[in-house]
């Protein structure tokens, strides 16, 4: 992370369905290019149209985001990686010893809503997962500093 170019920040998760994927769109929207930003999973389970809807409420379109592994993304240098649920950071890649790795986990949206009939209800879950990440993308440059070497 040099003052010429901006601290490149991957968002990992199981299945860069839901979660990393909001991560990513909080990012954007706060920080454009003040860094920049990919997500990526585990596995692949395809985007979550839920996450897609609950990030439109915020005003955030990740509709043309794709599910994907660190495989599919042409940068493989990141200054640092934020597993964002646990069984990523359980079973994540190894990194190179210049990468920060940093956790912090968020609930399942679809685990958590699985039982809920009502499809409206069944969003309530997914909004409240949002607004957590909203909050901690609002103090990211704060948990950067705290997490240097």
């Amino acid at each position: 992370m040099n003052a010429t170019s901006p601290t490149k920040i991957l968002f990992l998760c199981t299945g860069n369905s839901c979660r990393s994927q909001m991560a990513e769109g909080w990012a954007r929207r706060l920080y454009g290019e003040e860094y920049r930003f990919w997500s990526a999973g585990i596995e692949t389970h395809g985007l979550n149209p839920h996450a897609v809807k609950v990030m439109a409420e915020s005003g955030i379109d990740i509709s043309g985001h794709r599910s994907k592994t660190l495989a599919d993304i042409e940068e493989q240098s990141f200054d640092v990686v934020i597993t964002v649920c646990d069984h990523a950071h359980e079973t994540c890649p190894i990194l190179p010893v210049s990468t920060r790795l940093i956790h912090k986990s968020f609930p399942d949206p679809p685990r958590l809503a699985q039982e809920i009939m009502d499809p409206e209800a069944a969003l309530e879950p997914y909004r409240m997962v949002c607004e957590k990440i909203r909050h901690f993308m609002e103090i990211l440059p704060e948990v950067l500093q705290e997490n240097r070497r």
